[in-house]
């Protein structure tokens, strides 16, 4: 079981490191509306995990985002745990769904409840959120797929 503690500013630089060598997006981290968790190495104290979402205005909805395991712990169940504690914090904060974007991992939220949905109504949805701006300022929302689940 990893331990996970929220995210500190001071352990912005680092996050933002860990989630560009996953290839994730980087957007808004150290926003009000973003809430991150990150698990560390006993050893070493560095970065092996991280969770988190972004909420929207009414906080109704939220955008799972910054999921990440270190390739070196993969395959064996971490991911989904993160994905869980996301989920269940969302929930804890009144929240009502989860949104994502995942163009390689669908397989993988699926197995913690996601399906297809509109991307159009994401953006809507979560219109105020970083990583929305981004991908419409950009053209990218349109190459994006979407995915959602009633918390």
């Amino acid at each position: 079981m990893l331990h996970l503690t929220p995210t500190t500013p001071q352990d912005l630089d680092e996050v933002t490191e860990f989630l560009r060598l996953a290839d994730l997006t980087l957007s808004g981290l150290n926003s009000p509306s973003v809430r991150l968790w990150t698990s560390r190495d006993a050893e070493t104290g560095r970065i092996v995990a991280s969770t988190g979402y972004e909420r929207s205005d009414d906080n109704h909805h939220v955008l799972i985002r910054s999921v990440a395991v270190d390739p070196a712990l993969r395959g064996r169940g971490k991911g989904l745990e993160l994905a869980r504690f996301a989920l269940d914090r969302a929930d804890e904060s009144g929240a009502t769904r989860a949104w994502l974007f995942s163009r390689r991992s669908g397989p993988f939220w699926h197995k913690v409840g996601f399906v297809s949905a509109d991307r159009n109504e994401l953006a809507i949805a979560l219109a105020s959120t970083h990583q929305v701006r981004l991908f419409t300022e950009s053209g990218q929302l349109q190459r994006e797929v979407a995915w959602s689940r009633l918390l």
